[in-house]
């Protein structure tokens, strides 16, 4: 177990916290009655300088829409990572609503990375500029809330899919309301390194997502459904940092987050745009050490959080193997 320790000497700071080199855009594709695009509005997120670049498959949270990441998407990006991020339908949501289960979501995701990989990213390569690619030997899953569920799900084999992945990130997972009543599938055994999952894992937790909202709304990341309780299940190689000071929705766009502070979750009084940063970072750092063995941020943010993070990571955890 690799615990942060703070240095006596001021630490290298980690490049991944600072925007990318990368001029970045960004493309909402529509479904047409001749396209297989999985979860219409599809929106993907990619440099335009010409190369060969790794993919993010991001998994949205329950009702949230998949542009309402779009500044989180483009830090990424930013750093040469092209992201896809399947849309939701208005029967999906619906769905969702009756059937009470993610199993639609876990479907959804691994048709979403079937589409990735058909025909050598054919499909892909359709929507990005000539000369940019997708790099389908480094391609990470990844989710947030509900989606951060789903992606754990499809990863533990809950659907079909012929994808390998080389990586996966939970941020701020879910599983489900209450201990209760958790979606199907259940993911979550409370059994110790109990998932069966040989991918690196990097979590990221939220310090107040385990708090109601004004009172009156129940926690959008509930003690026993949340991030820790995934951690604990996860076997090494797993990285785990929690944003101690800020709320579930807190790295979604600024509007979105001031909104849902009103009416859905308790949102952090710092910068959400750190928040963004922090985590994004944090994706970036991981990826380079898991895609292309290059541990120097993701060492300098372990050994160093308080001092090289944009907001306070406690705790900070990696477990190398």
């Amino acid at each position: 177990m690799v615990l942060y320790s703070e240095s006596s000497s001021t630490p290298t700071l980690a490049t991944s916290f600072d925007d990318g080199s990368f001029t970045v855009e960004h493309k909402s594709v529509p479904k047409s009655s001749d396209s297989d695009t999985p979860n219409p509005p599809l929106y993907v997120v990619y440099p335009t300088e010409k190369g060969t670049y790794p993919v993010i498959l991001f998994l949205h949270g329950f009702s949230i829409l998949n542009t309402w990441y779009s500044d989180l998407f483009e830090f990424i990006a930013s750093h040469g990572y092209i992201i896809v991020a399947p849309g939701q339908t208005l029967f999906g949501l619906l769905k969702g609503l009756c059937v009470f289960s993610a199993i639609g979501d876990v479907e959804d995701a691994a048709e979403a990375a079937d589409w990735i990989n058909k025909n050598q990213g054919e499909n892909l390569k359709l929507i990005l500029p000539h000369d940019v690619s997708p790099d389908l030997e480094n391609v990470a899953l990844a989710g947030h809330s509900k989606g951060g569920k789903a992606a754990f799900a499809l990863a533990l084999g809950h659907a079909n899919t012929s994808f390998k992945f080389k990586a996966l990130i939970g941020l701020d997972p879910v599983e489900g309301p209450s201990t209760s009543n958790r979606l199907e599938p259940k993911i979550l055994n409370y059994i110790p390194q109990d998932f069966n999952i040989s991918l690196p894992i990097a979590l990221i937790g939220t310090g107040l997502g385990d708090d109601g909202c004004c009172g009156c709304f129940p926690p959008a990341a509930p003690w026993g459904c949340n991030h820790p309780f995934f951690f604990n299940e996860c076997k090494p190689p797993v990285c785990y940092f929690v944003a101690k000071d800020f709320g579930h929705m807190d790295m979604l766009d600024d509007w979105v987050v001031k909104f849902t502070g009103i009416f859905v979750c308790k949102t952090g009084k710092g910068s959400y745009a750190d928040m963004r940063r922090a985590c994004g970072g944090i994706f970036i750092a991981f990826l380079k050490t898991y895609m292309f063995d290059d541990a120097k941020d993701l060492t300098t943010i372990v050994d160093s959080p308080s001092t090289c993070a944009p907001i306070k990571l406690d705790p900070v955890l990696w477990l190398p193997s």
